[in-house]
């Protein structure tokens, strides 16, 4: 990986927010420099990358990297003493992680048909870690079997990251349902679930 520097953050940060808004094929290297603040068409995005393709993939690592506190769901929630609120501490924090990290969601579904390597690579390091851990955290909080630690792990974070697809890569808003309503119905679903 190449040392960082503002030029090539600004181009990486330019880069994710184009590819979020028209896709990785609907972004030129000339839309990149201009949006990062180079010019256009000159080729400064080759002094830092050798490649469009290495920008995305500079992009998502960058992304991944910062989701690290997310897939360690035991070292965050710790232990409160009260199930509903780790359970809400829990539900709060992976929807401000998904909303910001939108502009991935995106770039990982529009690019899951061109691009299959790179996308498996990242939901394997977004999702099935973070699901893992989940079902780990669930296993020894609630005293589950592994089997259902895992079902139940699926079904609260599928939830909370459909939720945020909808949102962010579909753009439906009319679902009705607040943030907080979404939160505490969540939290009775799962206190139900774990509780069976």
């Amino acid at each position: 990986m190449s040392q960082s520097t503002p030029t090539r953050e600004r181009i990486i940060d330019a880069a994710m927010q184009l590819f979020g808004e028209n896709g990785y094929r609907g972004t030129s290297v000339a839309q990149i420099e201009k949006a990062a603040g180079l010019t256009p068409g000159a080729g400064g995005l080759y002094h830092h990358f050798r490649t469009k393709e290495a920008v995305l993939r500079a992009g998502i690592e960058r992304h991944l990297a910062r989701l690290d506190a997310l897939r360690d769901i035991r070292r965050l929630l710790g232990d409160l003493g009260d199930l509903r609120a780790e359970l809400t501490l829990s539900a709060r924090y992976i929807l401000a992680e998904l909303d910001g990290e939108e502009e991935l969601l995106r770039i990982l579904v529009s690019e899951a048909r061109s691009r299959p390597e790179l996308v498996e690579v990242a939901v394997e390091q977004l999702v099935s870690t973070t699901y893992t851990e989940f079902a780990a955290w669930l296993r020894d909080r609630a005293e589950l079997p592994a089997e259902r630690a895992t079902a139940v792990a699926a079904v609260g974070l599928g939830s909370l990251l459909s939720s945020r697809m909808l949102r962010s890569v579909l753009g439906v808003t009319s679902v009705g349902v607040d943030d907080e309503t979404f939160v505490a119905t969540w939290v009775e679903m799962m206190h139900a679930l774990l509780a069976e």
